[in-house]
């Protein structure tokens, strides 16, 4: 039995025609004064207002509006991670922000579209729901069903490091080839046993097992693509350098623990390695945790390049892969906008290039 302060149910909803039976006006003049304030005097929107305000009319329904015009404003960004790591990632966190600021200014948000994760989920459940003008698939495995989905609705869409599509626009950066002056730097610098700390590869590789060594020879057909060219770029360098070899391991995640405790295990099980090249600053952090707990001095002992160059990263003297993560989301942003307005949008490859900073150096003396 409800208590005597609960409160009564609300009653039926007010409507637009409400608010026009109690003025004497037409439907059509009470719409005006919401949706265009131009065709009525100044006095008559007031009154308007004042009466909807008393009535308890709060304005058109925004679905039941944007399914009259067509558009909803929103664009789904598509991150095939959990929701609370796109904003622990730095990299995607300047990446989204950059692509914010591009919208905004036409009157669009954006939507983060995150797959749910586990055993039973649908990954492709937000991506086939979301009420969007257009998608930006800024994480998505090559091939995968994510990326079906997204293709599926046929709405303007832009992908983001991510393999051409046919009648897709594209924006990316030059992966493979930042990731061969990595490798080709520390080669000649001298280096020969290299490591290699990679982001995930596949969706469906070693993540359900928690990460962990490669076959030297791993070669995925299809996944990540920024991971999968990074680590072709790696290997682009060592072909010519017969004796250098190259140990991999695979990360659950880019966060710093990740990267130490990959690291950690990939320096203990190849105690000759000299060098460590990480396929981003975050997990190069988590390399620079995993040297001091082994006592190895950098770079005297062990150099690390990393790949991103966070703004973070210049304080740690880390040398690294710089790409224009920044000027990659405005890209998108304006690209998406461009595809709105009907106009036609072309394909972008951003340029990147090593910085030199103090964590590389020639490997130790043999004794």
């Amino acid at each position: 039995m409800p208590s005597a302060s609960a409160e009564p149910p609300p009653g039926p909803r007010v409507t637009l025609r409400d608010v026009a039976r109690a003025l004497g006006v037409s439907v059509a003049t009470v719409s005006n004064a919401y949706n265009r304030p131009d065709q009525l005097s100044a006095e008559l929107r007031g009154r308007i207002l004042q009466q909807a305000q008393a009535l308890g009319y709060h304005g058109p329904d925004p679905l039941a509006r944007s399914l009259r015009r067509g558009r909803t404003g929103v664009l789904g960004v598509v991150y095939d991670a959990p929701l609370d790591y796109a904003f622990a990632d730095p990299a995607a966190v300047l990446f989204l922000g950059s692509v914010a600021r591009a919208v905004q200014g036409e009157g669009l948000s954006a939507l983060l579209l995150a797959s749910p994760h586990g055993p039973d989920a649908d990954a492709t459940l937000p991506v086939r729901s979301a009420s969007v003008d257009g998608f930006i698939v800024y994480c998505a495995a090559g091939g995968s069903a994510l990326l079906r989905a997204v293709l599926d609705r046929r709405l303007p869409t832009v992908l983001v490091d991510q393999d051409p599509q046919p009648g897709v626009v594209g924006v990316g950066i030059d992966d493979l080839g930042g990731a061969q002056a990595a490798a080709a730097h520390l080669l000649a610098l001298g280096h020969r046993q290299l490591g290699a700390v990679c982001l995930p590869l596949t969706p469906g590789g070693l993540l359900a097992s928690g990460g962990g060594p490669l076959a030297p020879d791993f070669s995925p057909p299809t996944g990540y693509r920024p991971s999968v060219q990074r680590l072709a770029g790696y290997r682009a360098a060592l072909l010519g350098v017969p004796e250098a070899a190259l140990h991999l391991t695979e990360t659950m995640q880019n966060t710093p623990e990740e990267g130490e405790a990959r690291a950690l295990a990939l320096l203990q099980a190849q105690p000759g390695l000299s060098a460590l090249l990480c396929m981003s600053d975050v997990l190069a952090q988590g390399a620079l945790r995993a040297a001091a707990a082994l006592g190895r001095q950098v770079p005297g002992d062990l150099s690390v390049i990393g790949y991103d160059d966070l703004p973070s990263s210049a304080a740690l003297n880390l040398t690294t892969v710089w790409q224009p993560t920044a000027e990659k989301g405005r890209a998108v942003g304006e690209a998406m906008r461009a595809l709105l307005r009907g106009e036609a949008a072309h394909e972008l490859c951003l340029p990147t290039r090593l910085t030199l900073r103090g964590t590389a150096a020639p490997p130790p003396a043999l004794p």
